[in-house]
């Protein structure tokens, strides 16, 4: 991407950055700048679907036309110079299981949710040129990459999976195909602000079990309901599964309604944006 094809608004304290890649603005990490891993994160612009779910909604779920999804799927693609071809998607059900994925996965939930990886809310490949696609509208996209070990995973991280132990999962699925912890760098994408994710006591029992102390991640809302750092909980479980805090970019903005990002807490019936991220062949 060359300057003259990007409008970059970044800064030394900003992680990450926005820019046009053709006629779609996409959200990209620094910290992968000049490694062989694209990872993007979507916005809600530059496609053809309409109402609730206007313009570039890339879910089959949600009840948008077809068609327009999978046309806003090839344009997401070609951000990548890739295609349908070579995406895959999961059954995301808010759970724990991190699916291993390679060639003969390429094209799974790509083109019809009937043959998506079964109920994972994360994928895992050492195969170049694989699309992973993790959907969200509120919940984190988690990227997590291993240059020296060529592992790549993304995951799907709301306030079940995230203190359910999908981050960890996703990690043990990628040290199997020999990545390790410590050589990762991670970006956790935009997500639902502590502001704005108000919570019940379920989710402070879930983090206090989870992560020993709920304290840094909740603060009180009105009686029996609290405010939830997703991101913030997620960051500190990275740590936790072994990777070193310098090399976890977090995305300083939220999903909400009217910005750039997809939020169904906000919204209600809305598209949903996508991580999508592939090592280059």
């Amino acid at each position: 991407m060359s300057p003259s094809d990007s409008q970059v608004r970044t800064n030394a304290q900003n992680p990450t950055c926005l820019a046009k890649r053709g006629g779609i603005e996409v959200l990209t990490w620094n910290a992968f700048d000049g490694t062989p891993l694209d990872a993007v994160v979507t916005t809600r612009g530059g496609g053809v679907s309409a109402g609730p779910y206007e313009s570039l909604n890339l879910a089959l779920h949600v009840g948008d036309e077809e068609a327009a999804v999978l046309e806003n799927r090839r344009r997401a693609l070609s951000v990548l110079d890739s295609d349908l071809g070579a995406l895959v998607c999961a059954n995301q059900i808010h759970g724990t299981r991190a699916a291993v994925v390679g060639s003969a996965e390429r094209g799974r939930g790509s083109i019809t949710i009937g043959d998506a990886i079964a109920d994972s809310d994360a994928l895992v490949t050492r195969e170049p040129g694989i699309v992973l696609g993790v959907l969200v509208a509120d919940c984190a996209p988690i990227v997590l990459f291993d240059a020296e070990g060529g592992v790549l995973g993304c995951a799907h991280a709301g306030w079940r999976g995230a203190l359910g132990g999908v981050i960890e999962a996703t990690v043990a699925a990628m040290g199997a195909l020999g990545a390790e912890p410590g050589r990762m760098t991670a970006g956790i994408g935009p997500a639902i602000s502590e502001a704005s994710y108000e919570v019940g006591a379920d989710v402070v029992a879930a983090a206090t079990d989870h992560l020993g102390d709920a304290g840094p991640f909740v603060r009180p809302a009105r009686p029996d309901h609290w405010w939830f750092d997703l991101r913030g909980a997620a960051h500190s479980i990275l740590i936790r599964a072994g990777l070193v805090s310098e090399r976890i970019s977090v995305a300083p903005i939220n999903t909400g309604a009217k910005g750039p990002f997809f939020s169904a807490r906000a919204e209600g019936r809305c598209g949903r944006f996508a991580l999508l991220a592939r090592m280059r062949p």
